[in-house]
């Protein structure tokens, strides 16, 4: 199989018949075996039904139906696990992502890179998911220091072995591009075309911003200190313990000096500060012991080995 192209949806019934037609016929004109599979996250509408009916008329659909709603990550990873194709391509179900630009994530490919992200540079959403989309964008960009300007965009293209590297959990698959970068992979963007919605409503919610947030913490911890630990919680234990016994030392030469310190706040929080560093150097240490017991797993990005 040249290409999989998987698919998570939820209540996208009036935009699955036509989005699997404009697929086909990208696939029959760049001439690439494909599968398309169609993740259906939950739906309440009659998604399943009419992906069932599209199956009758294209041998290349696969269908994976969760009996909830899991989330977007978890429709990839499921989807992910069911690819063949030496190039996997995703995208949204809602026609916002506009299956023209297949040809151009493929050729990108070819032109190097492991992974390649789109970039609506053009956006036909309210301003309401907008901008703190740009928000969130610049936020990744400047603490993972990649230049990539679209990171949620769900038209990506990924060489098979990048899928088999990352993992994809939580809200994960908006840091993709972050975690294949630090696995070594090339990453690189494009420019691509946004459409309006033209059926049914969007899944964004505010909500989502929070739990990404959370979710960026999590890439950051993993791709820096996910194998040194203690460098993360040494570093903060040492900047507790340094601010207690500094205010500690200041204390006791004034105690010297004949002044009560007994009943100071100061005094309290100096120990407070001193007790709360060393618990961090222990959860470092922790930490390193957890990593270490863990060395015999861990996988690296190995091209090539010659014996």
């Amino acid at each position: 199989m040249d290409v999989s192209i998987v698919v998570p949806l939820l209540n996208e019934q009036d935009s699955l018949p036509l989005l699997t037609e404009k697929i086909d016929q990208q696939m029959q004109a760049v001439q690439k075996a494909y599968e398309l599979i169609f993740v259906d996250d939950g739906s309440t509408d009659d998604s399943f039904e009419v992906l069932q009916d599209l199956k009758a008329k294209y041998d290349s659909i696969r269908i994976v139906r969760f009996r909830k709603n899991f989330g977007k990550s978890a429709a990839l990873a499921e989807g992910f696990k069911r690819t063949t194709g030496n190039i996997v391509i995703t995208m949204d179900a809602d026609l916002q992502d506009d299956p023209a630009e297949i040809p151009h994530l493929i050729s990108a490919l070819d032109s190097g890179y492991d992974l390649v992200s789109g970039w609506k540079k053009k956006r036909h959403d309210p301003i309401t998911k907008t901008l703190p989309s740009k928000f969130f964008n610049y936020t990744t960009r400047v603490l993972t220091g990649i230049r990539i300007h679209d990171f949620n965009c769900g038209l990506k293209a990924y060489r098979q072995e990048v899928i088999k590297t990352i993992p994809v959990y939580g809200e994960l698959h908006r840091y993709l591009p972050v975690l294949a970068h630090w696995h070594g992979f090339r990453v690189g963007e494009i420019v691509v075309q946004h459409h309006a919605r033209q059926f049914g409503k969007t899944k964004f919610g505010m909500r989502r911003f929070l739990h990404g947030f959370f979710d960026l913490l999590t890439v950051l911890f993993i791709t820096r200190y996910r194998h040194k630990p203690l460098h993360l919680f040494g570093s903060i234990g040492m900047a507790f313990t340094l601010v207690g016994l500094i205010i500690l030392i200041y204390l006791t030469v004034i105690w010297f000096q004949g002044h009560g310190i007994g009943q100071r706040p100061l005094f309290f929080l100096g120990i407070l500060l001193m007790i709360v560093g060393v618990q961090f150097f222990s959860l470092g240490l922790i930490g390193e012991m957890l990593t270490s017991s863990k060395s015999k797993e861990q996988e690296y990005g190995i091209i090539e080995e010659i014996d």
